[in-house]
């Protein structure tokens, strides 16, 4: 049974390798964790939160790195590689069909940087930049980041900032506010 093509919603937030004084030699920034959480757009309700841990390929987790998201280099070695992890998103959670959204540009321009090394992207077109549409729906001149978002909107923090499934269910959050304002984010 196939579910309606706009009532579920995909918001995502990855964190990648970082490094406070830019990557040693060689190395460059790429997808360690991917964290979704889905959206019935029926109701705006926040049904499913998944994470999917990336075994990075061109660098490894710094101690910068390990500070901002809890992840370690031992285990982000136990995820998956990126191309499997596509396929994932792009399977399980229907990412070609279903509209995703995220916080910002960062993470649509970190997959179609990463993907473009054989990986197939595992989104759709429509993707909708919650970011963008908070700062409009709120006046404000131009975005904020999403743990001064949730403050604005009167909402907590859930989790740990900077973690993926958690900043993908507090943006998810934040969608669902939008909606229950009258201006539900969609495609």
């Amino acid at each position: 049974m196939h579910e309606p093509f706009e009532r579920f919603l995909n918001v995502v937030d990855v964190e990648a390798t970082c490094w406070g004084d830019g990557p040693p030699r060689g190395e460059s920034s790429e997808i360690i964790e991917i964290g979704i959480c889905v959206v019935d757009t029926a109701d705006w309700r926040r049904v499913e939160k998944r994470r999917l841990l990336v075994r990075p390929s061109r660098s490894r987790v710094s101690a910068f790195c390990t500070e901002l998201t809890g992840l370690t280099q031992a285990d982000v070695d136990g995820g998956s590689d990126f191309a499997t992890a596509c396929a994932r998103v792009r399977d399980e959670l229907r990412g070609r069909h279903r509209t995703w959204a995220s916080w910002g540009e960062y993470d649509r321009r970190q997959f179609e940087r990463q993907c473009v090394g054989g990986a197939g992207y595992p989104f759709g077109s429509r993707h909708i930049n919650v970011k963008e549409r908070f700062a409009a729906a709120f006046g404000l001149r131009r975005g904020v980041g999403m743990s001064r978002a949730l403050a604005l909107a009167g909402l907590p923090l859930e989790g740990r900032h900077h973690r993926g499934d958690d900043d993908a269910w507090n943006i998810a959050a934040i969608v669902a506010e939008l909606a229950r304002r009258g201006q539900p984010v969609t495609a």
